[in-house]
């Protein structure tokens, strides 16, 4: 809960994510810092290319870890380590993830991943040392459950290993000191479901073939049918929204699902 611990956490997390990366495995593609190119749209430019992840400096990608994945999971109210835990499970796995787990371990609902005063009440009543112990252990089981393991668990154990170590360590002395943090592996990739192919494009056909067939060209027929036109173009759009919508809402509740090895951390006997 030390303003240091945060120094101390990015510090790790940078050394463990390394430079830029684009595996051909890894679901977040284009990838800086640990920063994918989805993250970099969503919070800094929205028509950001790989070549702008690329060019990506340090000094943005710690704007982003402060903002979007450590002020945004209250890591500043949390015990020292288990803010760390939470705060590179985030980045690893996204925050919808960690912060449910955070949820769980606890013994609340996780109907949301949102961590609130509720969340911090039941965490003060466990020791952060226990909480260390079911988030990381909880967190590797999550990453061998996933189908690019075989590409990146040897990373990723390594990673959960050394996260779970300097946890308990700042959870036994309740401030940071400096860590030996190991050689990041390349190409860490990213802890996450791998995104369905029919999410990133959708396929669909407007039955326009036949005034074509009928020797006209296609152009000729959007000039003589222009409410036609505008209402398949409504109708295209409507559906393909609908399906991305609907597929990434499935992958979202595939990628935040729990675990049948989640464990609940009970209450202090003191509490």
């Amino acid at each position: 809960m030390a303003a240091s611990t945060y120094d101390e956490a990015l510090r790790c997390l940078l050394a463990h994510e390394g430079g830029y990366t684009n595996h051909p495995s890894d679901p977040g593609g284009p990838t800086n810092f640990g920063i994918t190119i989805y993250d970099y749209r969503k919070h800094v430019k929205p028509s950001a290319t790989a070549a702008d992840v690329r060019a990506m400096t340090v000094g943005e990608a710690k704007a982003i870890y402060r903002k979007r994945y450590w002020d945004a999971q209250r890591c500043d109210e949390l015990p020292a380590g288990v803010d760390y835990s939470v705060f590179d499970y985030g980045v690893n796995s996204g925050i919808g993830r960690s912060g449910k787990v955070l949820r769980r371990v606890v013994g609340l609902s996780d109907n949301t991943h949102v961590v609130t005063d509720e969340v911090l009440r039941a965490v003060a009543k466990r020791d952060p040392k226990a909480l260390v112990i079911a988030i990381n252990d909880e967190r590797l089981a999550f990453l061998k459950r996933l189908k690019t393991w075989p590409v990146f668990g040897k990373g990723w154990g390594a990673r959960v290993t050394a996260v779970k170590s300097v946890s308990l360590r700042m959870a036994a002395q309740q401030a940071p000191t400096p860590s030996i943090v190991p050689d990041a592996a390349p190409a860490p990739g990213k802890g996450v479901v791998p995104t369905p192919a029919a999410a990133k494009k959708v396929i669909v056909g407007t039955g326009t073939v036949a005034p074509v067939a009928a020797g006209g060209s296609f152009a000729d027929w959007i000039i003589a049918h222009p409410w036609e036109t505008a209402a398949l173009g409504c109708g295209v759009g409507l559906i393909g929204g609908g399906s991305v919508y609907a597929l990434n809402r499935w992958h979202k509740s595939r990628q935040e699902a729990a675990i049948p090895e989640t464990p609940v951390v009970p209450v202090l006997a003191t509490a």
